[in-house]
């Protein structure tokens, strides 16, 4: 990965290492009524941008670059605090208006760090998705860089790997006409039957690269135009150096089987290939996609499995608003729904709590753009505490776990909480199917592979058939992935970390095994109103408004004068509040729940979803 140089004080571089309740979730989706909010939403608070006290290290020299030089992203302290602004409601508004703040705000807060590069001819690559820049700089300029204006922190690019664990156990050419065992566990089969299949919603990929030929992805790659391709806004390679943790004894593009900047979709390793066939697979009798009927694309940010913060983000900054094949007039409108991750970045390769701030940020910008991002756990399990690595450990990102055929959790799925960052936070969110999973695989083939990389493309192909079953839930990252959670088949084990294993919601399984069939069935009662008018949610014979609430809610009722007992939850099944015998209509304060989803359920009725905003 590099020799370390060292370098001389400079304030701001930073350390470079050398490496519920049963009513409310257990309802039939059916009988849930759930709406949208009206108007505009707020987001979820967010820390924004976490970076340490400044230090003062050492850098690395990658191998591929020149002597002298040291490969760096360079992050400013201006980031965007979505709380301060009013969001809009659809996901092209939503990816629209965070695309224009993001580039605004890195073009006024970068300005003066990209003088300086390009006055010393330092070719650079300036993020919009997150506030920073990447450039190969020689060390002499380190310190200087270091204290211009808004540079909060100087960390390496060192390398990164895919995530680790992953079993490879079968090749198989041909198939019985029948789902996957995944497939059927999840009962996507069933949301087939229903006629929802993916259709109208993009689903993306970053990983060792994509095999758009292979027959089971290729009609629905949205870059196929008959017999041929256009990969324009559909395909992206971040992969311009071969990448020194494969310790390759020549340096050569040629080393890597798809070279480098790919102007056509292409795997490297077949782990991506994978990934996206269990999304949206499908090849006659080889039905291995839950949503094959959505469209793809994707973006390489591995190379022969490894990755870099560089390169990664840079994949996140293409999915904001993928771009030409020249790699420009950025598009927001082409943006996917959801991004699956199966990879992590690991401490020992590079990612430490001093720069999490950095990738954290990138993932809540992409989720206020109304993308969602599905997230492996990782294999470092059994053991309490190993969910430890970006992006599996952020609260924005929605983490899943392994499960085996029986529904028991994989021994190698990496259990919560998450101690690496002191948050103690519950993780995974949910769990999937990653045992013996066969997909797609390089050279026209199949292969089953067991890991937590299998699992996260289960999930992100149940996203995509509730989008395709409601499509007003486009954009809406908190709702959808709250539906998952709260209609996921609850498991409980044994195992206690931290909190009892025997809870509804746990370190183990998360929420439990998520259900395609039940969260699509909780989808498709969702309803809406004009944007412009006030919402109104329906429980039964009572309306609560309005909908988002601030601070008062307001029961009326049909030919009902009076309630017996009104209790909110939040989506866990934890009781937040509870009001008896209330004269109608009523007003309830809620200026004491925090900013949120919640669970209405007035007297026996069905119970409804709310968004308190602050």
């Amino acid at each position: 990965m590099g020799r370390p140089l060292p370098i001389m004080t400079a304030a701001k571089v930073m350390s470079f290492p050398p490496q519920c309740n049963p009513i409310l979730n257990r309802l039939s989706p059916l009988l849930l009524t759930i709406a949208l909010s009206s108007g505009f939403f707020h987001l979820g608070s967010s820390q924004g941008l976490i970076l340490p006290t400044p230090q003062i290290h050492s850098l690395h020299q990658p191998e591929t670059r020149q002597p002298g030089f040291t490969d760096v992203i360079i992050a400013f302290d201006d980031q965007v605090d979505w709380q301060n602004f009013t969001m809009p409601l659809t996901k092209d508004e939503k990816a629209t208006f965070v695309y224009q703040k993001l580039k605004n705000k890195a073009t006024q807060s970068q300005s003066e760090v990209r003088v300086f590069l390009q006055d010393r001819q330092i070719p650079y690559t300036s993020f919009v998705v997150v506030n920073a820049i990447h450039a190969s700089v020689p060390i002499q300029y380190v310190n200087e860089l270091s204290s211009l204006q808004g540079v909060t922190a100087i960390f390496p690019n060192t390398p990164f790997r895919q995530e680790e664990g992953v079993q490879y156990e079968e090749m198989i050419l041909s198939r019985s006409a029948t789902p996957e065992w995944g497939i059927l566990r999840i009962r996507a089969d069933s949301v087939w039957a229903l006629g929802y299949r993916g259709q109208g919603v993009v689903v993306a990929g970053a990983d060792t690269g994509f095999d758009w030929d292979h027959p089971a992805l290729r009609a629905a790659y949205r870059g196929t135009v008959g017999d041929t391709a256009d990969h324009s806004h559909n395909w992206h390679d971040a992969i311009h150096d071969i990448n020194p943790g494969n310790q390759d004894s020549i340096i050569n593009p040629m080393n890597n089987p798809c070279g480098l900047n790919s102007s056509i979709p292409c795997d490297d390793g077949g782990h991506g290939t994978h990934t996206m066939g269990t999304m949206i697979g499908e090849e006659g009798a080889n039905q291995i996609g839950v949503a094959p009927e959505a469209k793809w694309i994707a973006c390489r940010n591995m190379e022969r499995g490894w990755g870099s913060p560089a390169t990664y983000l840079e994949c996140m900054e293409w999915f904001l608003a993928p771009t030409d094949e020249q790699g420009g007039n950025p598009d927001p409108l082409k943006s996917p729904h959801v991004i699956n991750n199966s990879w992590a970045c690991p401490e020992s390769e590079g990612c430490n709590p001093s720069n999490f701030g950095i990738l954290r940020q990138a993932v809540i910008n992409l989720r206020a753009a109304g993308i969602v991002s599905v997230v492996s756990a990782g294999n470092s399990g059994s053991s309490c505490g190993s969910v430890s690595s970006p992006l599996a450990i952020f609260e924005e990102s929605f983490t899943v776990g392994s499960i085996n055929i029986n529904d028991t959790i994989a021994g190698s799925s990496s259990r919560g909480p998450v101690v690496v960052d002191s948050s103690m936070r519950i993780k995974p969110n949910i769990s999937a199917p990653g045992v013996q999973v066969r997909s797609s695989w390089l050279g026209d083939s199949y292969l089953t592979i067991s890991g937590t990389s299998m699992a996260g493309p289960h999930v992100a192909g149940v996203v995509a058939l509730m989008i395709s079953a409601n499509p007003q839930l486009a954009g809406q990252v908190e709702l959808i992935e709250t539906i998952l959670e709260t209609t996921a088949r609850p498991k409980t084990t044994l195992q206690d970390c931290v909190i009892s294993g025997t809870e509804s919601r746990n370190n183990t399984f998360g929420y439990g095994i998520v259900d395609a069939l039940a969260a699509v069935e909780a989808a498709l009662v969702i309803s809406s109103v004009d944007e412009h008018e006030v919402s109104h949610y329906q429980t039964g014979p009572f309306t609560l408004f309005p909908n988002p609430a601030t601070t008062e809610l307001n029961i009326k009722g049909d030919n009902y004068s009076s309630v017996e007992t009104l209790r909110i939850f939040a989506p866990d099944g934890r009781l937040m509040f509870s009001a008896h015998d209330l004269a109608l209509p009523a007003q309830v304060d809620v200026s004491g729940l925090a900013q949120g989803l919640y669970f209405v359920q007035v007297d026996n009725f069905i119970p409804a979803i709310i968004h308190v905003v602050r």
